[in-house]
């Protein structure tokens, strides 16, 4: 399936935030001195409240443009599996080639470099690798700085680049979680941000049939659906196997944008 290649865009005006921001500032200034604090100091906290609130949401697009779903009405999604790699790479593996799926694995540098065999082995069964950062830094991710963040996002897809022997194209942010300084290093390095339209929060429940009621909630063409390998709950390939089977049985086909 050809997908048109403005699906994979890079950023282009790194801080273009900072308008928005002068231009709220300026804004709640001058109701401030012509209303007074009592409509000033409100307009003030909903200013901030929206350069602090699309940090937290993952289709947002303040800081960064990012593809949350695939245009078109065809029964065709995308399959994306975070995380690795892991223990559960090659059996995640065995299910993709059972249901004749390609998917993208959005791989945790400092994992695929302890386990290079099962990057190449990704590349090796036709699937996507994509960056997933360096060292998966969940808690903090959301809030890193200019230079923590470009060594996330850098030495990920310079580990990626090697193992892979391609530079990945895709991003995906930890949790969905962006902030003011993840457009540069994507820019520098030519890479689009992903996010997603479905997911069944496979990463942290292990229940499978609540997992595959919430992935087949949202569903519909061009969806991108977030799995997960390596959950801590340790049921993850039996997820990603059910939720093939339930993509099979909805007709859904799989592809991966170019």
């Amino acid at each position: 399936m050809t997908r048109p290649a403005t699906l994979h865009r890079i950023p282009r005006r790194t801080h273009a935030w900072l308008a928005w921001l002068a231009a709220s500032q300026l804004a709640v200034a001058v109701l401030w001195i012509a209303a007074g604090w009592r409509w000033g100091l409100p307009a003030l906290l909903l200013s901030h409240a929206a350069f602090i609130v699309p940090v937290f949401l993952p289709r947002a697009t303040l800081y960064a443009p990012a593809l949350s779903r695939l245009p078109g009405d065809e029964r065709a999604v995308w399959v994306t599996i975070d995380d690795g790699p892991s223990d559960d790479t090659p059996a995640v593996l065995e299910a993709l080639d059972r249901h004749g799926i390609r998917a993208t694995f959005f791989l945790v540098g400092e994992r695929a470099r302890a386990r290079p065999e099962l990057v190449r082995e990704i590349v090796r069964r036709g699937h996507e690798v994509a960056n997933h950062t360096w060292s998966h830094p969940q808690a903090r991710f959301w809030a890193l700085g200019p230079r923590a963040m470009a060594a996330e996002v850098g030495q990920a897809q310079a580990a990626l680049t090697a193992l892979a022997g391609q530079p990945p194209r895709w991003f995906r942010a930890v949790a969905g979680h962006t902030n003011p300084f993840l457009a540069a290093p994507l820019q520098r390095l030519g890479l689009a941000r992903a996010a997603w339209s479905v997911r069944g929060y496979d990463a942290v429940d292990g229940d499978v049939v609540r997992v595959l009621q919430r992935i087949q909630r949202g569903l519909a063409p061009g969806a991108i659906v977030l799995l997960h390998e390596g959950a801590p709950h340790g049921r993850s390939v039996e997820i990603v196997e059910a939720a093939l089977c339930l993509l099979r049985e909805q007709g859904y086909a799989a592809v991966i944008p170019d």
